[in-house]
Formats: C-alpha cells, structure tokens, sequence
C-alpha cells in the first residue's frame, strides 16, 4: 500500500505521515503495535480473568485470536502482512517475534495457572502455547480467506478440540 493511499485514508497528509514513519516498513511495525494493543485492550475487558475457569478463560482467549469480526479481521491482515514482508526482509522478523513472544506468554500463563489451579492436565506449558498459536494461525488464515471448509464455528471447534484432548477438557459441542 502506498504511504498517500494510508495517509488519504487517516485523513492527513502524506507529508505528515512521512514526518512520523521513515519507510512503509516503520509504519507497518507501529499499525501491527497498536492494533495487538487495541486487541490486547478488547481481550482483557472481554474476559474477567479472576472470575473464568481455566476453560472459560482458554475459549475466550481463542475467540479473541480468531478473524471473527471486522476488528479482528483487520488486525490479520496486518500480521499477514507482517509475515509476508518479514519472510523476505529480515529488519522485521525481531518485530514478529516480539509480538509472538507476547501472545505465548499470554497463553502460557492461562494454561499455567489452569494447572495450578487443577483444572487442567499437566503438559508442557510452552509447547501447548506454541501448537495452540500454531492451530490459531492455520485455522484462522482458513477463516480470514473464507475457505468454505472452514467458516468460524469449525475452526473454532478444530482449535479447541486439541488443545482440549491434551488438557483433560471435554470436546468443543459445534
């Protein structure tokens, strides 16, 4: 996308736009920053942590994660784009790893005090993060390109189903 498109579309100038970001790429790291705050935002008033079992916590942290409105969908399309321009410009690669490492401390937290709590199987903590956001991304690039073999519901049921065979949770009922 063109930095006069972006700035026609904020409703400033390009000047401006470029008085503030460098290069496109400057631009892409601050939008992908803000929107994983503006979710993080959304997931936080969504869910009343003190209050949600480990497996009320677990689903609303998944339905955050999926392209299941038009926020969350525009918020894909930047990290699809950040992953196609960090496989070929390696200056962004330390941004998507920054913002991976939070969503996997994020989720290795929740499923951390869900066993201490003793509401879900012992496992290895960090590789269930890392398959649930890897589960997460290949369901929800399905989503967000709308393959009619995976609309919200099943990807939602799919994503839930292995984390929830692992953790001692019943299946999703989709």
């Amino acid at each position: 996308m063109r930095i006069a498109r972006i700035a026609a579309e904020a409703g400033v100038s390009a000047g401006l736009v470029h008085y503030h970001f460098d290069s496109r790429d400057a631009l892409l790291e601050e939008a992908i920053e803000h929107s994983y705050e503006r979710a993080g935002d959304m997931r936080l008033a969504a869910l009343d942590e003190g209050r949600a079992s480990a497996a009320q916590r677990l689903r609303a942290m998944i339905d955050q994660c999926l392209p299941s409105d038009r926020p969350l969908r525009e918020d894909w399309v930047l990290w699809v784009e950040l992953w196609l321009r960090g496989a070929r410009d390696p200056a962004l690669r330390p941004v998507a790893a920054r913002l991976y490492a939070r969503l996997h401390a994020w989720f290795a937290e929740a499923i951390a005090e869900g066993i201490a709590a003793g509401e879900l199987r012992a496992c290895d903590v960090e590789r269930m993060a890392d398959r649930l956001l890897a589960l997460i991304d290949g369901y929800g690039i399905r989503v967000l390109t709308e393959d009619p073999q995976m609309p919200l519901h099943r990807a939602r049921s799919e994503v839930w189903d292995a984390l929830a065979g692992e953790l001692g949770l019943p299946a999703a009922t989709a």
